[in-house]
């Protein structure tokens, strides 16, 4: 008689699920920005040159991480993308706090706003990450 025994394997499945996650939530706000980059700065107080690029940015940043997730392996780039995400979040409390831009109260939250959801995306990046090195 053989007794075997199942030892946990390491798995990925929550690490690419965040960096999809990132990916199309990103993306989406990406197109949202492009199609209302005018209003999107009346009500923030920046320019729409900046809403423009700020959009083509997260456009090209969601592609980009969907491809990431689609590889073999993706500790490394989930690894890094969350150390981004991590500091992208530290440098919206920089723009606030620097005033790099006029803007009004709903552009502080809307700023802010996006470094929490980078922040929880890191998180939950990360932790994917470590559930894969604890395998």
């Amino acid at each position: 008689m053989t007794a075997t025994t199942r030892t946990p394997q390491s798995t990925d499945s929550l690490l690419r699920f965040a960096m999809r996650a990132d990916a199309v939530i990103s993306g989406l706000t990406g197109v949202a920005l492009l199609l209302l980059a005018p209003r999107v700065a009346e009500w923030s107080g920046t320019t729409p040159a900046v809403e423009y690029a700020t959009g083509a940015f997260f456009v090209v940043f969601g592609i980009a991480v969907l491809a990431l997730a689609a590889r073999p392996a993706v500790r490394t780039s989930g690894l890094v993308l969350a150390v981004g995400n991590a500091l992208f979040s530290v440098l919206t409390v920089v723009v606030v706090l620097a005033d790099v831009w006029p803007l009004t109260t709903t552009g502080v939250v809307l700023v802010l706003g996006t470094g929490v959801y980078t922040l929880v995306m890191a998180e939950l990046q990360y932790q994917g990450v470590r559930r894969i090195a604890k395998g």
